[in-house]
């Protein structure tokens, strides 16, 4: 049977991989047996990641220090990725941060801090990224934007993520309309509430369980793994005519 998933020979790089999502999604391309370029803030963590990976995985993996915000940290993360491969074939665009407060509380710094890290960070990236993958006439782009990139909430003031999410949805189709004609798919995936290690406890508290009662068609948060299957589609052969679009792995929230 044909794997319409396989990465074999491929390089992927994945921003935000020194935990939670980011982390998950590396281990997934890793299984199909892409190489991995692992992009965060703390070098120690990403050295330990790239090493567990593989061994597991029997792929080559690195980690590389990289400020998102820094278009010369970015840039050399560009050089350390051409210098150990010789190629990009995926970026995802995963790292990120998030204001909470009323918007009557937001403070001026709060905001630009949300719009350098969620929207320009994934900007800068996609672009230095993309100028090796336009020379090469291939790739595949995978931002992460957010559910609350398409709808507002009543659950927690965020406003700031809410405008950069839906920045960076609206990104993803500029995009993707450049730079289809260069072999480039450009999509995002706008993920709802997940479990991970910093949010466990507080999506499994008594408030955000009747939330998801009351507002998910599935009654529940997303689990480990429930992202990885979509980053991997936009990411493989099965998705090769799949540009410029927003897909909502959110157990339905935003469909109600």
């Amino acid at each position: 049977m044909k794997n319409y998933f396989d990465l074999t020979g491929r390089v992927a790089v994945v921003t935000g991989a020194s935990t939670g999502l980011g982390l998950q999604m590396a281990k997934a391309f890793a299984s199909q047996g892409a190489n991995l370029v692992l992009l965060a803030r703390r070098q120690n963590l990403l050295e330990e990641n790239a090493k567990a990976i593989s061994a597991e995985f029997g792929v080559k993996a690195i980690g590389v220090a990289c400020d998102i915000t820094d278009t010369e940290k970015v840039k050399a993360a560009v050089k350390a990725t051409m210098d150990a491969f010789g190629r990009v074939d995926i970026l995802v665009n995963n790292a990120g941060t998030g204001a909470v407060a009323n918007a009557e509380d937001i403070t001026d710094e709060q905001f630009k801090k949300e719009m350098d890290i969620d929207l320009f960070g994934t900007f800068c990236c996609a672009r230095e990224f993309g100028k090796e993958m336009i020379k090469a006439g291939f790739g595949r782009i995978i931002n992460i934007a957010s559910m609350y990139g398409l709808v507002g909430n009543m659950i927690c003031g965020s406003s700031p993520y809410h405008a950069a999410k839906g920045g960076v949805v609206n990104l993803t189709r500029a995009l993707a309309a450049e730079w289809g004609k260069h072999g480039i798919t450009v999509n995002s995936i706008c993920p709802g509430y997940f479990y991970t290690d910093l949010t466990t406890e507080t999506l499994d508290s008594e408030y955000f369980q009747a939330i998801a009662k009351r507002s998910i068609p599935l009654e529940r948060y997303g689990r480990s793994g429930e992202l990885d299957t979509c980053a991997l589609f936009l990411a493989s052969p099965a998705s090769t005519y799949v540009n410029g679009q927003n897909i909502a792995v959110d157990g339905g929230y935003t469909c109600v």
